[in-house]
């Protein structure tokens, strides 16, 4: 096909009803606004390379003949550069070595790349000087930020308010657990803590987080969450391992910015590599050029939560086999790792007599060995006290509510679990209701079989939504609260599948058709527990509440 062809037979562009017209006159880099400029006659006189006709407009920049310009024009100028129609062949037909005798031809050579040119303007000049690299990458630190979980910090925004432990509470443990951290000559370099869901392992470890701080001790931290897309996974748990270490040496931190810089694809390789790159490698060159006190004085804890809460069980096995290989076993290294989980198949077969971790952990079984009963009822006691002395009902601020007779039903009825007497806390704690009136409710949802170690926990999750549901549904007959409210935790728990969507932003309440705040009065309901924070580990409840969506 011919060029006239070509030229009469191009194709008719696509348009979406809201994309601008396309304005196929325009010169490129010419602004949609501006009409197409004149076109100068090709018999123009020009002269060795400089033009004797002065074009109206801006003066373009010329260059001398054999000089060849490797300057790109701006798409937003408005000068144009005439071209001479034969220089296409003149240079179609140059070999390469002609043209570099050309440009680097002695005396005739130009002393800068300006020198034939006058009265000229450059606007929007910007000169990136970086030597091989591109301007707009980003640095191997920014780079390292971008793949961490500031959610996962113990000090985090987004986990403010975190659950730990009541003054005078869990006192035991939490001198076994500190006393392991400090003794940095113990041969256990891993201590592994297990324990049943909502036994108060992760209110332990904010308290040790948090005491270690402030013993400047504390060298990382990283909390999982099944609930938070960020931090359900081991993807970030080694870049924000590596964020913390690398804030507290400056060394430490261009050391693993050049191990990014030298691999942007770091993140992308095993646990153990990014383990090894990251973190063993640039401490180990750290410890060549400090002190060994400066390298004692080094922060050396690293607390690890919720293991369990990871949502691959293979990739939790990874990373506790890449703990093991890179930390554990580096005497070279100062590091102290503390981590707990449910009693799950990674970390329960870890820690067997033929796992790997067996003689290399220092194992608490949280549930097994230390009796909370104790403590969940002087945190049951001080705590309804409290919202007594609060409440306007003059029945609950009698010193003698609670009573002792429902104290003792509430501890039976935890066995051992703090999570059962945080959420009786929560219920009773609502404010547009009698504290009185709710703890008998509490106190009637007692189960008549107790061989289920969670039986009055389901029970008490069971009742508190069903609660919640006639409140709910009383104020707004035409909807399903449970339907709704397993919408909004499937969106919270499935960012895959809802990836532009916040439970608790105005396009999921348009989506629904719900009122302004719809979320708090479905997730904070007045009964004050349905929060995502609780309302995730109700798996059981939704399946034992059966409900037909209208």
């Amino acid at each position: 096909m011919s060029s006239k062809e070509k030229t009469t037979s191009s194709k008719q562009y696509l348009r979406w009803p809201w994309s601008k017209k396309r304005n196929v006159d325009r010169t490129v880099g010419q602004p949609e606004d501006q009409a197409p400029t004149e076109q100068v006659d090709s018999d123009q006189e020009i002269n060795a390379g400089r033009i004797q006709q002065a074009p109206t407009g801006p003066v373009p920049v010329a260059y001398p003949q054999g000089v060849a310009s490797n300057t790109a024009t701006s798409s937003s100028s408005q000068e144009r550069r005439l071209e001479d129609p034969t220089s296409r062949e003149a240079s179609a037909s140059t070999s390469p070595s002609e043209m570099a005798q050309a440009t680097v031809s002695g005396a005739e050579a130009p002393s800068s790349l300006f020198s034939y040119a006058s009265h000229f303007v450059v606007n929007g000049l910007q000169i990136n000087a970086h030597h091989g690299s591109n301007s707009n990458d980003p640095s191997g630190w920014e780079r390292l930020l971008q793949n961490t979980a500031p959610n996962a910090l113990h000090d985090s925004e987004y986990r403010f308010d975190p659950p730990k432990c009541d003054e005078d509470t869990r006192v035991d443990v939490i001198e076994e657990l500190m006393g392991w951290v400090q003794d940095r000559e113990s041969p256990q370099r891993l201590l592994c803590m297990t324990g049943a869901a909502g036994s108060g392992k992760s209110a332990l470890q904010q308290t040790v987080a948090e005491e270690c701080s402030g013993l400047d001790i504390l060298a990382s931290t990283f909390f999982f969450s099944s609930t938070d897309p960020n931090r359900n996974t081991v993807s970030a748990v080694i870049p924000t391992i590596a964020y913390q270490l690398g804030s507290n040496n400056p060394i430490l931190r261009e050391a693993m910015s050049a191990a990014v810089t030298k691999d942007p694809l770091i993140f992308k390789k095993s646990l153990k590599t990014q383990m090894n790159r990251l973190i063993v490698t640039p401490f180990e060159d750290l410890s060549k050029v400090i002190s060994k006190s400066e390298l004692t004085a080094f922060p050396y804890a690293i607390l690890i939560d919720g293991l369990d809460e990871c949502t691959d069980e293979q990739r939790q096995a990874e990373l506790l086999v890449t703990i093991d290989d890179c930390l554990i076993q580096n005497d070279a290294l100062p590091f102290r790792v503390f981590l707990t989980s449910r009693p799950e198949w990674a970390i329960r077969s870890a820690l067997e007599v033929t796992g790997h971790l067996y003689e290399k952990a220092y194992h608490i079984q949280l549930s097994d060995q230390y009796d909370a009963s104790g403590d969940i009822r002087r945190v049951l006691w001080r705590r309804l006290r409290d919202i007594g002395r609060r409440s306007g009902d003059t029945r609950a601020q009698s010193p003698s509510w609670p009573s002792k007779e429902e104290i003792e039903t509430l501890v039976v009825n935890a066995s051992g679990q703090f999570i059962y007497a945080a959420t009786v806390i929560k219920f009773v704690s609502e404010r547009r209701s009698s504290p009185v009136d709710r703890l008998r409710i509490v106190i009637t949802w007692t189960p008549k079989d107790r061989a289920q170690p969670f039986a009055a926990l389901d029970l008490l999750y069971t009742n508190i939504l069903s609660v919640a549901k006639e409140a709910y549904e009383a104020a707004h007959p035409e909807r399903d609260f449970l339907l709704l409210l397993r919408a909004y935790q499937l969106m919270q728990d499935s960012s895959w599948i809802f990836p532009l969507f916040s439970p608790y932003s105005s396009d999921v309440t348009d989506l629904f058709d719900l009122e302004d705040n719809a979320h708090r009065r479905i997730l904070d309901q007045e009964e004050g527990i349905i929060h995502f924070k609780l309302g995730l580990r109700m798996q059981p409840t939704f399946e034992q509440i059966h409900y037909t969506p209208t």
